[in-house]
């Protein structure tokens, strides 16, 4: 199933996913049905890497299935930065009932989620087609962002969402302890580093609590 505690097939991805989350018959259909039209939009707007395609279930359902994971009793509104193709939050969505707000700003991609959404019958996710910055800020219980910003970015932009029992998933790859330590020391230490499941080069950095928003000058 795996390699050095590193998912290496896709025989091994849906068997780690069946062994962590025991998904339901249902739950089976819905991520089959996801890989399936996220390959045939793939055709008409870049989603994700044509090269990833062959190892889906490991590169980007597992990928984001282990974000669920590390979160395991969360609870609360999780919120997607800059979902793209729902990667993590539908996975996440497929296998939970967390309320479930993706946040894209590209209409094409948007149009893709409320799709899958509707025709998967998740009725407890929203997407919001809009710049982070001009989302209403809610509270979340969870904040995860997968290839959305340079980490200090990321953080400061959707620091108003967090309050002290936040969980913050942020896959950073290979360059996470870097991006890391190029924080503020009162963020970093609120994160420590977790190795991926899919890439045994890549880490997530995950966090705990509420951050307050860099202070901006007055224009």
């Amino acid at each position: 199933m795996a390699k050095n505690g590193v998912l290496d097939s896709e025989e091994g991805a849906r068997a780690w996913l069946a062994e962590v989350f025991a998904p339901t018959p249902e739950q089976w259909v819905r991520l089959e049905r996801f890989a399936a039209m996220l390959m045939a939009e793939n055709e008409r707007q870049n989603l994700i890497a044509a090269s990833t395609i062959p190892t889906l279930w490991v590169r980007h359902i597992a990928d984001s299935a282990q974000l669920l994971a590390l979160d395991a009793d969360g609870e609360g509104l999780w919120v997607d930065l800059g979902s793209g193709p729902g990667l993590p939050g539908l996975v996440v969505a497929i296998l939970s009932e967390r309320p479930m707000l993706l946040v894209e700003s590209r209409k094409r991609r948007c149009e893709f989620l409320r799709g899958v959404a509707g025709e998967l019958g998740l009725g407890h996710v929203e997407v919001a087609e809009s710049p982070l910055e001009r989302v209403e800020t809610r509270a979340a219980g969870t904040i995860s962002a997968r290839a959305f910003a340079p980490l200090d970015k990321l953080i400061d932009l959707s620091a108003r969402f967090s309050t002290e029992s936040t969980r913050w998933l942020l896959p950073k790859g290979r360059n996470a302890v870097k991006e890391l330590a190029l924080l503020p020391p009162a963020w970093q230490r609120m994160f420590h580093v977790e190795q991926s499941r899919t890439d045994g080069e890549s880490r997530i950095l995950v966090g705990r609590g509420r951050i307050a928003p860099k202070k901006r000058g007055k224009a």
